[in-house]
C-alpha cells in the first residue's frame, strides 16, 4: 500500500487523474493526510483521509476497495459477467428478474435522473454506446446501425416493480450501460465504509468525479477547482466543499469527426448520435450518485435546455462553459453561489 501526504485534489477536467496523483509538501496541520490508490473501473481511484492512524487508514481503505470491487462487479459494462450483463442479455425477460439492493439502487436512480432529465440521460443507450466506440476505432460513423439499435434504447423498456426488487426488459437487444453512473455510486459506497470504519474525513476520486466527508482539520472544507474549455489554463473557480460531491463531464479527446460535423463521446440517447456542441460541464450535487449522473445529462442538454430541468433541482448546481459559433460561453445554475455556500464548512475545522 503506497501512503502519503497530500494537501488538497484539484478537479481539472480531464485532467483531473494525473493532477490528483500529485503530491505536495506537507505542512503541520497536513501531517495526518493519508492517500492511497488503486486501479478500479478502469480509472485510478484515490482515497484521501485525514486520519493520524496509520493501521486503522489500512483497514478502512481497503475494505473501502473492497465495496468498490463488489459494485464493479455487478455494474460494469465490460465484464460480460457482471451482474447487469447477465441481466441484459435476457433481454427481453420473460418476467421480472430479481436483482441484488446494489444494482436496484443504481437502476432506480438511474430511472429518477431520466425522468427529471427530459430522458437525457438513458442507462439503456448501450447498444449506441457499444457501436460508437467501434465507430471511433474506426474513425467512420455508420448511421445505419445507429438506426438499427434504436429500438432497443428507451427508459420505458426498462420496468421496474419495487414490490419485489425486480426488473423487466422489454424488447430484443437490450445493454444497459451505467458507466454514467456507477462510478458515482461506488464513491459514495466507499465513503460510507470508511465512515463505518471511523474515517469522516475523507475523499475519495475516481478519475474525474469527486465524493467528500467532513473537512480536514484546520480546512474550511475540500480544495476543488473548476476548469474551463482550456484544460491548461488555470482553474476558473477554487472553492472547499464538504459532505457533498463533485463531477466533471467533457469532450475535449473523445469525439468523431463525420462530413465535417464533430460527435462527441457523451450520447444524446434522445437522437441516437454523439453531442455535436462542444463543452465541459461540473456539477456539485449531495452525492456523487447524482453529480456523475448529472453531469453526463447536462453534457447532453447544454444550457439552453439545463435551466428547464434544473428549475426544480435545489440540491443540484452546475457550471458549465460551451463553444457557440466558436465562442467559449459560460453558464451557471442560479443556485451555484448559495450551493457552494451551504456545503462549505463556515470556520476551519481545528488543526490537530
Amino acid at each position: 500500500m503506497v501512503i502519503r501526504t497530500l494537501a488538497y485534489t484539484t478537479l481539472w477536467g480531464t485532467f483531473l487523474v494525473s493532477l490528483s496523483m500529485m503530491t505536495t509538501t506537507a505542512s503541520a496541520e497536513e501531517a495526518s493526510l493519508r492517500a492511497v490508490s488503486q486501479l478500479h473501473m478502469g480509472t485510478m481511484v484515490r482515497i484521501v483521509a485525514d486520519e493520524q492512524d496509520a493501521e486503522k487508514f489500512q483497514k478502512a481503505t481497503e475494505a473501502a476497495f473492497q465495496r468498490i470491487r463488489e459494485i464493479e462487479q455487478i455494474c460494469s459494462d465490460y465484464r460480460n459477467d457482471s451482474e447487469v450483463l447477465i441481466l441484459s442479455a435476457k433481454s427481453p425477460t420473460s418476467g421480472p428478474v430479481s436483482v441484488s439492493d446494489d444494482l436496484w439502487y443504481v437502476l432506480a436512480e438511474a430511472q429518477r435522473i431520466n425522468h427529471l432529465s427530459d430522458g437525457a440521460f438513458d442507462v439503456t443507450v448501450g447498444p449506441l454506446t457499444k457501436e460508437w466506440r467501434r465507430f471511433r476505432r474506426r474513425n467512420q460513423l455508420d448511421e445505419a446501425r445507429i438506426e438499427a439499435v434504436r429500438a432497443a434504447i428507451g427508459a420505458k423498456h426498462l420496468q421496474l416493480h419495487p414490490e419485489t426488487q425486480a426488473v423487466s426488459l422489454a424488447v430484443p437487444n437490450m445493454r444497459i450501460d451505467l458507466g454514467g453512473i456507477a462510478k458515482g455510486y461506488a464513491i459514495d459506497a466507499a465513503l460510507k465504509v470508511l465512515s463505518e470504519h471511523g474515517i469522516t474525513r475523507a475523499l475519495v476520486d475516481a478519475g474525474g468525479d469527486v465524493g467528500v466527508s467532513g473537512a480536514p482539520r484546520g480546512e474550511p472544507g475540500w480544495k476543488v477547482g473548476i476548469a474551463g474549455l482550456n484544460p491548461k489554463a488555470p482553474p476558473i473557480l477554487i472553492t472547499h466543499i464538504t459532505h457533498s460531491a463533485v463531477a466533471t463531464s467533457g469532450d475535449a479527446y473523445q469525439f468523431l469527426e463525420h462530413q465535417g460535423k464533430r460527435y462527441s463521446h457523451i450520447l444524446d440517447p434522445r437522437t441516437g448520435y454523439g453531442v455535436a456542441h462542444r463543452g465541459t460541464v461540473t456539477v456539485f450535487a449531495e452525492d456523487a450518485t447524482q453529480a456523475d449522473a448529472w453531469a453526463s445529462a447536462l453534457s447532453v442538454l447544454g444550457p439552453s435546455q439545463a435551466a428547464k430541468v434544473l428549475a426544480d433541482q435545489g440540491k443540484v448546481a452546475t457550471w458549465m462553459e460551451v463553444l457557440v459559433e466558436e465562442e467559449p460561453t459560460t453558464w451557471t445554475s442560479p443556485n451555484l453561489g448559495s450551493w457552494l455556500h451551504q456545503h462549505h464548512a463556515d470556520e476551519p475545522q481545528p488543526a490537530p
